[in-house]
């Protein structure tokens, strides 16, 4: 079979960094991070969150084909002191706080679940 090992997509050969960046030489306040062992799913909540942000110009990611696991991240902000690495930061500790919050919402839910159905809420009862 000509298939890779699954892991290949998520685990980082040795010395293999998660993420580097490259400042774009020809457009001001851009650059072009390059995330290691990634696909669409973490490339769409990034393009997604940092759009959101009024400091960035442009945002968008590249998977360059399924069988390459890196995702190639460009980002362009507005004039200093707005900068990308200043925008793909501030954009993964939003993501993590939304995170933590669905985290904490789903916990709640769960255990809300839970008492109803211990107290007998909720059951169909003819």
């Amino acid at each position: 079979m000509n298939a890779q090992d699954r892991s290949q997509s998520y685990r980082l050969a040795e010395g293999e960094k998660k993420l580097t960046y490259e400042p774009d030489t020809k457009i001001p306040n851009a650059g072009t991070f390059t995330l290691n062992r990634e696909d669409h799913t973490l490339g769409n909540l990034l393009r997604m969150q940092l759009l959101q942000d009024s400091s960035v110009r442009f945002a968008g990611y590249q998977h360059p084909h399924p069988l390459v696991h890196h995702l190639l991240v460009k980002i362009q902000t507005t004039d200093p002191p707005a900068n990308p690495i200043q925008a793909m930061s501030t954009s993964i500790e939003d993501l993590s706080s939304e995170f933590d919050f669905l985290e904490q919402r789903f916990k709640e839910d769960i255990d809300r679940f839970k008492q109803d159905r211990q107290s007998g809420a909720g059951s169909m009862q003819f």
